[in-house]
């Protein structure tokens, strides 16, 4: 696996990230797979582990930790978040991050974000002190390093990036998101400042890597080798200079293993201007038939009407990208009588989403589309 170096150490070109663990029969996180999963990575390579408060509704700290135990900590980087919209005074900062340093079992985080970065989180971490905050536990070597994870538009994250002495961020970032949110601009710009970048949602979502529509099938021919979209996309986003660890929440074993397998061949530059040329067009195309971009990364959860709301986008979607209407509306027939009818237009999802979907008026078409 190819490293990159950050200050004094080297870090893991693939990086867990831990808000998709593995999950039981009962949709909980299943502990022991989830350990095992971690403890595989870490054993064959990778060394950056990625977690945050509010993720599996704390629990995946709570993993992590576990998973981190016998000797596991001293070989990885654990980054994690500050969630600012759960801090309502400076003292919250403190309590957060003590209950997060006992989640993981841990004295001190080495790379410390704050969360979900944009305009409004920003100003409300700006009125709590947030610098004079991490300048405070980077002196009592609680925190070794500082970031922040962002979904905002670029102007957003080019302040943002200039207003503190940041050791690394964390962007969205894929082949059909080239210029969304912070974008390949935001990257060039973290680049030029010589400050490292981690990508979330390589494959967003997951829907890079799995059945792809029918409309782009062929476009793969087009291809210099013979490789599964989910390697292409990885390559394309290692194929930037700037980027340091590419994120995947790997939800089970054989995830892990397939994405090990991927990364032993896949370094910075390894596309050839063919196959970026290739995966422009692919990606005009997909572009052209996704109405909303949902990672799924169910921020918007739960509903207090108990809908699915992710899984009720993603049918949605699937109604244009696929040619198999009958199939997506059993589907969705599955999900009763918790359907996008029971929406009550509360919007609570759209003040957490960071695609800044307008949820309620997505629901409202899928009772169009759907019937129900």
């Amino acid at each position: 696996m190819y490293y990159s170096k950050f200050k004094d150490k080297e870090v893991s070109l693939l990086g867990m990230g831990c808000m998709r663990l593995p999950l039981d029969s009962q949709g909980e996180v299943d502990v022991d797979a989830s350990v095992a999963a971690i403890r595989k990575g870490i054993d064959e390579g990778i060394n950056y582990m990625d977690t945050a408060y509010v993720y599996h509704n704390g629990f995946s700290e709570r993993v992590l930790g576990m998973a981190l135990r016998d000797g596991y900590r001293e070989k990885v980087l654990i980054a994690d978040k500050m969630s600012i919209w759960l801090a309502k005074t400076e003292e919250d900062l403190d309590r957060l991050f003590d209950k997060q340093l006992s989640r993981l079992g841990t004295d001190y985080i080495d790379i410390y974000l704050l969360h979900n970065q944009n305009r409004k989180f920003f100003e409300k971490c700006k009125k709590l002190n947030i610098f004079s905050w991490l300048d405070q536990k980077k002196k009592e070597g609680k925190i070794r390093y500082t970031g922040f994870s962002f979904h905002d538009e670029y102007d957003v994250f080019e302040e943002i990036i200039k207003s503190y002495d940041w050791d690394m961020c964390q962007i969205q970032f894929n082949y059909i998101d080239e210029n969304y949110q912070a974008g390949i601009r935001g990257l060039k710009l973290a680049g030029e400042m010589n400050i490292p970048v981690v990508i979330m949602e390589p494959l967003k979502g997951g829907r890079l890597a799995s059945k792809l529509p029918p409309q782009i099938e062929p476009m793969w021919k087009e291809m210099s080798e013979d490789r599964k979209p989910v390697d292409w996309a990885f390559r394309w986003v290692a194929d930037h200079p700037q980027v340091m660890t590419i994120l995947s929440g790997m939800s089970s074993m054989d995830q892990m293993t397939e994405n090990l397998e991927l990364f032993k061949t896949i370094t910075p530059g390894c596309l050839s201007d063919e196959d970026r040329n290739v995966l422009s067009k692919i990606a005009d195309t997909f572009r052209s038939l996704v109405e909303y971009g949902c990672t799924e990364c169910r921020y918007c959860m739960p509903c207090p009407q108990r809908i699915d709301i992710p899984k009720t986008i993603r049918l949605y979607n699937d109604l244009a990208l696929y040619d198999n209407a009958a199939g997506v509306h059993t589907e969705y027939s599955w999900m009763a009588p918790y359907t996008a009818s029971k929406c009550v237009e509360c919007k609570a999802c759209e003040s957490h989403c960071p695609q800044s979907l307008p949820v309620s008026s997505i629901m409202k078409k899928c009772v169009e589309k759907f019937g129900e």
